[in-house]
């Protein structure tokens, strides 16, 4: 719960403090018609462009979370979870958090993407990230063709073998197809959750873990 409310006041937050940084950006920038171009397009076409451009943005950093040791023990604690269920998203080290939004916040504002679009997306992931860590049972298979699930994102959290470093995505399970990191075996769900390794459980000792664990 604790994690949650942090999660949930500092999305919003850093989201008004991304303004900073994307406007030096657009002082050194002559984007104008571009910006007026792209903020000029119908919200739901600006929305599936957010989408997708951060869901490609959030793959790679996703993965480097996972294939970096460093990197890594700040998103162990993202999947030190030994369960899954609605609130089990908002579990991210802050600066996980920080890298996260400062990815996708930051270009959306460069690109000129209308506020209504922004905060629609960030309306959107909010309520999508909640759906995926649920402890839903059903499958989703046919909307799973086209967005992430909760039984696909279940099996980036699973401790099986074959669920290690597996479904990346954020919304479109298009990029694991693309990338080959796609696993989502018909029916079956993990057979458990968690890391391997024994993440702290107080607030603050996770949030000390990335500099004082053991690198392997």
């Amino acid at each position: 719960m604790f994690y949650y409310l942090v999660s949930s006041l500092f999305v919003q937050v850093l989201t008004f403090l991304s303004t900073t940084p994307a406007n030096a950006i657009l002082a050194n920038t002559e984007w104008t018609s571009f910006r007026a171009w792209v903020g000029s397009q119908w919200v739901w076409l600006q929305l599936l462009e957010i989408m997708f451009l951060t869901d490609l943005v959030q793959y790679w950093v996703h993965r480097a979370f996972h294939q970096h040791s460093f990197l890594w023990g700040f998103h162990a604690v993202h999947h030190s979870a030994k369960t899954m269920d609605w609130m089990a998203g908002a579990r991210m080290h802050f600066f996980e958090i920080v890298i996260l939004r400062g990815t996708t916040v930051i270009p959306m504002f460069v690109f000129g993407f209308s506020p209504i679009a922004m905060y629609s997306y960030i309306l959107l992931v909010y309520i999508h990230s909640t759906f995926v860590h649920s402890n839903f049972g059903w499958n989703f298979d046919q909307v799973g063709r086209f967005l992430v699930t909760p039984r696909f994102h279940h099996w980036h959290h699973g401790i099986d073998r074959e669920a290690i470093d597996v479904n990346f995505a954020i919304h479109f399970p298009l990029l694991d197809r693309l990338f080959g990191t796609y696993h989502l075996p018909k029916g079956q769900w993990p057979t458990g959750y968690g890391v391997k390794e024994e993440v702290p459980r107080s607030y603050w000792r996770q949030f000390l873990y990335p500099f004082t664990r053991t690198r392997h």
